[in-house]
């Protein structure tokens, strides 16, 4: 059997479906970050509780994506991933009619659950179909689906919230990803080159108990937590500055401040080769610098210059994430396919 080759209509197919879905999933899995000052003032709780609605579903898919790999070994990769899509589409729907932030909190938890399944299997999926020649420019496409879909996402449930409410921006952006969802079903073609395998869980707990014995896979993860926190964090609660004097700033405009998290997917070739000239461990060292450097000057009162920190700041994000990968490359070849997804799918 061939695989799907770049300039056919199968390729063109592929993109489509892979994009629709990789702006599904971030659109729905970064839904409540505009809203958190709503969900405080309607539900009279604090900024750090008013994250939860955040945190609850990005560890939910952290621990699910093993499942979800595993499940699609046995159950195909197509199925798997539409499943994943079309029922967290209909959990936001459903979320945006909640009478209460623990009701909230629940179906946030299983959107979390369920949104795994792409992340989880889409890398194998191009992995299996795809000429090689033409990897590049699929996973390309894919990783853009992420992006936009992550900063529009955002931008959209903010300007909704602006006019008619955090419960009618929920509702608008399950809408949106049920019908990317339906495309993702139409145009994805059907896997030809899967082969179902048994599952068996005792190989795949054994496998992950090996990963935490490795001491430099520790100091990975450690990294990623760190970093990925921080990066999420400032996001979550910079709104709550900017929607309160002296800026008193719309949750329209304050939702087009995402526009800046576009800028660190542009950024890792720039680093990529700094790193090669310079050494991985010393640009390292250099850009959590600058990432730092860009955090305090959020502090500072004047707007354009916290803006501009909030830049610098995104700027490096990614950077700071792939560059650890580069440093171990060699312990990431002996984790297989499940771990790499988690990485690439933890960057974005």
């Amino acid at each position: 059997m061939s695989y799907i080759k770049k300039g056919t209509a199968e390729f063109r197919n592929v993109n489509i479906a892979l994009f629709a879905g990789g702006f599904d999933t971030f659109a729905i899995l970064y839904s409540t970050q505009p809203i958190m000052p709503d969900l405080s003032k309607q539900f009279h709780i604090s900024p750090t509780v008013a994250s939860l609605s955040l945190s609850v579903t990005t560890i939910a898919l952290a621990f699910s994506m093993l499942l979800f790999g595993s499940l699609s070994e046995v159950w195909g990769r197509k199925i798997v991933m539409s499943f994943s899509l079309i029922s967290a589409s209909i959990l936001v729907i459903l979320t945006a009619f909640v009478p209460g932030f623990h009701y909230l909190l629940l179906f946030r938890i299983l959107q979390g659950f369920v949104l795994a399944g792409l992340p989880a299997i889409a890398m194998a999926y191009i992995g299996e179909e795809i000429d090689p020649k033409s990897l590049g420019v699929a996973m390309g496409l894919y990783i853009s689906g992420n992006s936009i879909g992550g900063m529009s996402g955002r931008i959209i449930i903010g300007t909704l919230t602006d006019f008619f409410g955090w419960r009618v921006a929920l509702g608008g952006i399950g809408i949106l990803s049920a019908a990317a969802s339906i495309l993702f079903w139409f145009k994805l073609p059907e896997s030809k080159h899967f082969v179902p395998r048994k599952m068996e869980v005792s190989k795949l707990i054994k496998s992950m108990g090996n990963h935490l014995k490795n001491p430099r896979l520790l100091c990975l993860y450690f990294i990623g937590f760190l970093i990925m926190g921080s990066f999420v964090s400032l996001y979550n609660f910079i709104g709550y500055q900017l929607i309160a004097p002296p800026y008193s700033l719309s949750p329209t405009l304050v939702s087009f401040i995402f526009i800046i998290y576009i800028i660190g997917t542009f950024s890792s070739t720039w680093a990529g080769r700094l790193a090669d000239k310079y050494g991985h461990s010393k640009v390292l060292w250099i850009i959590v610098l600058v990432m730092i450097i860009g955090a305090i000057i959020t502090l500072r009162i004047n707007l354009v210059i916290k803006i501009i920190g909030i830049g610098i700041f995104t700027l490096v994000f990614l950077e700071v994430i792939l560059l650890p990968v580069v440093l171990l490359e060699d312990w990431l070849l002996t984790i297989g396919h499940k771990l790499h997804h988690f990485i690439c799918f933890s960057i974005m």
